[in-house]
């Protein structure tokens, strides 16, 4: 039985309770959620629902604790309700009930701790959009983490998510850029605003290699070089962006163009950006003023409002941020999450505006998540890019497991100051490591019983009695609603803290209750019934890590 189906059989029990006083409460699942007591002589799980209906139903909570409890006991697979302190009741499964749980993971494999609780949401989870410019470096790496692993999450909870990456590929730095490539590419001095870098130097020599009549070209027309010059380089680096994401185990269902947001449509039809004034305008949110065109913002909590396009007709960065986000609501969208950086939190207002005169329910329709900036005790600046910490390097030195799993056991809103060498040692300090050595050793634990002639023909679950063995049950029945409530708070570090306290459970498992008999034992369906629970431990190991994007090795 699992801590959801308990609440459930509590929730009928309660509206029971409350119907024969003839009163008229709603109860759910919420309302009688159980925990994990703290002391284990208290049993195995805990509710307070009598101290939360006591009140309303005009009854001492004990009293009321005491008629819950009774009907309790008449739950299939609890052995005992009882009433402790001035309301709480405390439930004991019986071995058989807590025990199935490991076969139900097994036969569940990667589904087991995935629901459906938020299914039918359409959520746009939009992550990294590092200007095309340059490489990856250490503060896209945090965000790449971590959108990624709520991207996992959301899904596991039943969202249909997708992954996408806003390419900042119009405007003054894609200019700049263009600019600091063709001077590397015709060898010239570099201009006094350009991008600083080796990488500058390498995609000009690339750009050369693939247009050599670059000098007379650019000799007969500059403009027209440039043109050429940026286009290319600006796709041999979003090459490289999407490559360095990839060998991250990040993966991107949509790279969305902002340069499309200017393109006119065909036959003439507007573009996005000017069908966004139109729809805006129609909506009686556009104003002009000043020889500019507004959006008034301050109506859905913006500090002020917003300037679409001046007098000189360029758009403005908002103009693209609203287009963008209609497009997202055409799409189909209910749910656009923004994780955005920590120098981005003037954008939290912008955005939620965008939404309220977009028509969208701001409470409901946007999320910005800001993430807090992260630094790293031993990594060097990156040889190429000369003045940041780049996401390749990082890769090369400390390996995509290490970086995924410490990047996503923190809150996206905290502050991280993390050391290099704690992350690629070999010990049980580091978080990451105990979790992989734990699946590990689950495997090795069915590889040699395997070799002993022990397999899962059996399965008695009422034998597994020991204390390590109620506590490891206990983890495995916690973990779907772990993954769960990972994702209605958008948080994947709840999963790599879960998979700490699961891995620790199972070493002391293992260290206490044995697959494989010793010496001449016999086999028993005592030893058959702890492979299940070995395995079942193996598969939550396995299909955390992977909500984290991080593997499961097998052998260590």
């Amino acid at each position: 039985m699992t801590p959801q189906e308990l609440s459930a059989a509590l929730a009928r029990i309660v509206t029971d309770v409350v119907g024969a006083r003839g009163l008229d409460l709603v109860v759910t699942d919420s309302d009688t959620q159980v925990e994990r007591p703290k002391n284990r002589d208290h049993g195995d799980w805990a509710s307070n629902v009598a101290m939360k209906f006591a009140k309303r139903i005009g009854v001492n909570p004990r009293e009321l604790a005491q008629e819950i409890a009774a009907a309790a006991e008449g739950i299939d697979g609890v052995a005992k309700a009882e009433v402790a302190g001035p309301g709480f009741i405390n439930l004991t499964l019986d071995a058989a009930s807590a025990g199935e749980t490991a076969r139900r993971v097994v036969e569940q494999g990667e589904q087991y701790g995935r629901s459906t609780v938020l299914a039918g949401h359409r959520i746009n989870m939009e992550f990294v959009s590092a200007n095309p410019t340059g490489p990856l470096h250490m503060g896209h790496t945090r965000w790449a983490a971590l959108g990624d692993s709520t991207a996992r999450v959301l899904r596991a909870a039943g969202a249909e998510v997708t992954n996408e990456y806003y390419i900042n590929d119009a405007g003054a730095q894609m200019n700049k850029f263009g600019r600091s490539v063709l001077a590397a590419a015709l060898g010239e001095d570099a201009p006094e605003d350009a991008y600083p870098g080796a990488y500058i130097q390498t995609l000009g020599e690339r750009v050369r290699a693939q247009l050599p009549n670059l000098p007379e070209l650019a000799a007969a027309d500059r403009d027209a070089a440039l043109e050429q010059v940026q286009e290319l380089a600006y796709q041999l680096q979003l090459a490289e962006i999407k490559d360095s994401l990839e060998r991250f185990n990040v993966h991107f269902d949509v790279y969305y163009s902002e340069r499309t947001l200017h393109t006119p449509g065909p036959d003439g039809a507007p573009s996005p950006i000017e069908a966004a004034i139109d729809r805006l305008r129609e909506q009686g949110h556009v104003f002009e003023e000043d020889d500019a065109i507004w959006v008034r913002t301050t109506e859905f909590g913006d500090d002020k409002d917003r300037v679409f396009t001046r007098g000189n007709g360029i758009y403005t960065y908002f103009a693209a941020d609203a287009a963008y986000y209609l497009d997202k609501m055409d799409r189909g969208f209910t749910e656009k999450i923004y994780l955005l950086g920590a120098d981005h939190h003037g954008y939290i207002g912008r955005l939620t505006a965008i939404a309220g005169a977009a028509g969208d329910d701001i409470e409901t329709g946007i999320s910005v998540l800001i993430g807090q900036l992260v630094n790293l005790d031993g990594a060097r600046l990156s040889k190429r890019a000369g003045n940041i910490i780049e996401l390749d390097d990082l890769l090369e030195w400390l390996g995509a497991d290490a970086l995924r799993y410490w990047l996503a056991r923190y809150p996206a809103d905290s502050p991280l100051a993390l050391d290099g060498e704690k992350l690629r040692s070999r010990s049980n300090d580091n978080p990451v490591f105990y979790v992989q050595y734990a699946h590990a050793r689950s495997c090795a634990v069915a590889r040699n019983a395997a070799a002993a002639g022990i397999d899962r023909s059996a399965f008695a679950p009422e034998l597994l009695t020991h204390e390590t063995e109620t506590e490891l049950l206990g983890k495995l029945q916690q973990y779907p609603g772990i993954v769960a409530g990972a994702a209605e708070l958008r948080e994947p570090h709840r999963i790599a803290r879960f998979l700490e306290e699961f891995a620790a459970a199972f070493n002391r498992w293992y260290d206490s209750c044995r697959v494989i008999p010793l010496g001449e034992e016999p086999v028993t369906d005592l030893h058959r019934t702890r492979l299940w629970l070995n395995d079942a431990a193996g598969q939550v190991l396995r299909n955390g890590l992977d909500l984290l994007g991080v593997s499961a090795p097998e052998r260590m």
